[in-house]
């Protein structure tokens, strides 16, 4: 049980923290979706 409710937390932080690091890093959905090789026709 133990481990299941570290996995559950650990899980909560990596959900939470995610959009702030990858925010850091440079790397956002935002980035795939705009630029000079994507092509909207």
């Amino acid at each position: 049980m133990k481990a299941f409710l570290f996995a559950v937390v650990v899980m909560v932080a990596v959900t939470a923290a995610a959009p702030t690091v990858l925010d850091q890093i440079g790397f956002s959905a935002a980035d795939s979706g705009s630029g000079s090789s994507v092509r909207l026709d």
